[in-house]
């Protein structure tokens, strides 16, 4: 019974998987290859790339309803909120969907505890594990999404600062040049380009860009990010060339870049330490030594008869 389920749940988390996927990255491609091949099958296709999104709000939908189970501060909601942000989900209901996670995941790892008659074990262990693990790991989960989308972040700013470079030294300024390139570089840069159309419409809303750019610091907490805002800021105070510091920050993130890739080359050798010694050297001692070791246990039994 309990291996039956298992197969079914991992059946439909790859089914799952595999309709996330599509409904994540196979607009644009299955967009122009059904213009090829096939303009029924597109349809087709957007049919069920529709289905999948209403399927994703559906269950959306039914999470948010357990959101008012936990007692929650308005502190509380407003840094849940910040780093939803931060991880790129920006919608009103991410945060009732991130409460209500932290009640279904628990009660759906007992219901899983009981399936599998784990919980036969030791229930009060088991059970007590599976409420506290899921009710830390939409919070882990989310700390680990936002690790990603700092880090790619960090990737992408040099290539967004010599486009913004190039579009200001064809004549743009700094507003334009930040729309133009959120524009280009969307499928290349998605984070750092939707993070630059909020300053945009900040912007067109009556914000000013200083002020802008200091809230894309706040939401992204990126250090090298921060430098840039700092810098724009001081740009703009004293009047010096914008394009000329932007190429200046650019060839500094990387050379860092080629630092930390070169220390951490550095640091193999002594990462390779303890493999080393845990795992490569007890196999050679026993190959070279091993053979005397016998021969000598052999030695000394033939002298003790």
């Amino acid at each position: 019974m309990g291996f039956a389920f298992l197969t079914f749940l991992a059946a439909f988390l790859l089914i799952a998987s595999v309709g996330l996927l599509l409904f994540h990255r196979g607009g644009d491609m299955i967009k122009r290859m059904g213009e090829v091949i096939n303009p029924r099958k597109e349809q087709e296709q957007k049919t069920l790339l529709k289905a999948i999104k209403q399927t994703g709000f559906s269950i959306g939908n039914v999470v948010e309803r357990f959101e008012n189970v936990i007692p929650k501060s308005q502190q509380e909601v407003s840094i849940s909120k910040q780093r939803l942000q931060r991880a790129g989900y920006r919608n009103e209901s991410a945060v009732k969907v991130y409460y209500g996670s932290q009640v279904v995941t628990p009660v759906m790892l007992c219901l899983l505890a009981l399936a599998t008659g784990l919980g036969e074990m030791s229930p009060l262990i088991v059970y007590a594990v599976a409420l506290v693990l899921g009710y830390l790991a939409p919070g882990f989960v989310l700390d680990y999404k936002i690790k990603k989308r700092q880090k790619r972040i960090t990737k992408a700013l040099p290539d967004v600062l010599d486009l913004l470079v190039i579009c200001m030294e064809a004549g743009l300024s700094l507003d334009q040049a930040t729309a133009r390139t959120a524009q280009e570089l969307t499928k290349s840069c998605p984070d750092l380009c939707d993070e630059m159309n909020v300053v945009v419409l900040e912007q067109r809303a009556g914000r000013p860009r200083s002020e802008a750019w200091k809230q894309m610091a706040l939401r992204v907490d990126v250090e090298p990010l921060r430098n840039l805002v700092s810098m724009l800021v001081q740009t703009e105070q004293f009047g010096t060339s914008i394009a000329k510091m932007l190429r200046v920050h650019s060839d500094t993130l990387r050379t860092q870049r080629v630092q930390k890739v070169e220390e951490l080359a550095a640091k193999t050798s002594v990462k390779l330490v303890f493999p080393l010694v845990l795992f490569v050297f007890p196999a050679l001692f026993l190959v070279t030594l091993g053979p005397a070791v016998i021969v000598m246990m052999e030695s000394f039994s033939k002298l003790t008869h």
